[in-house]
């Protein structure tokens, strides 16, 4: 979530120095569309990209800890996927070439895994 909030800020301090530089107006910042330079759209969508994925992570944690699913499998993972979660954003900001979008999808990929993987050790199949 730190990572979160750290793009969230990236994204609110360029608009801020747009705006008070006179290189933009409040109202330049349409939700949804492309706006801004090519490397502020990409740190805006991966700020985006890591709000999407939050709630599936977070679901899974809480109820892990709910239900006290107590694994050190569970607590690797957790960490790979915060890991790869950073790395994604990182090189969605710093490259929108294809071989950075063939890594940013390795990166998302690891997290999918993780997500799997944590979801079949918090919520174990149990035999009829």
């Amino acid at each position: 979530m730190g990572w979160t909030v750290l793009l969230m800020v990236a994204v609110l301090a360029t608009r801020a120095a747009e705006i008070a530089g006179g290189r933009a107006r409040p109202s330049e910042f349409p939700s949804g569309t492309p706006h801004g330079g090519d490397r502020y759209w990409r740190l805006n969508r991966a700020h985006m990209n890591c709000l999407e994925n939050l709630p599936l992570f977070a679901a899974v944690v809480l109820t892990g800890a709910v239900i006290g699913a107590d694994s050190p499998r569970l607590d690797q993972l957790a960490l790979v996927f915060l890991g790869a979660r950073v790395a994604q954003s990182a090189v969605h900001v710093a490259s929108g070439s294809d071989a950075a979008v063939n890594v940013r999808f390795a990166f998302f990929a690891v997290q999918i895994v993780c997500l799997i993987w944590m979801i079949a050790i918090t919520y174990p199949i149990r035999a009829l």
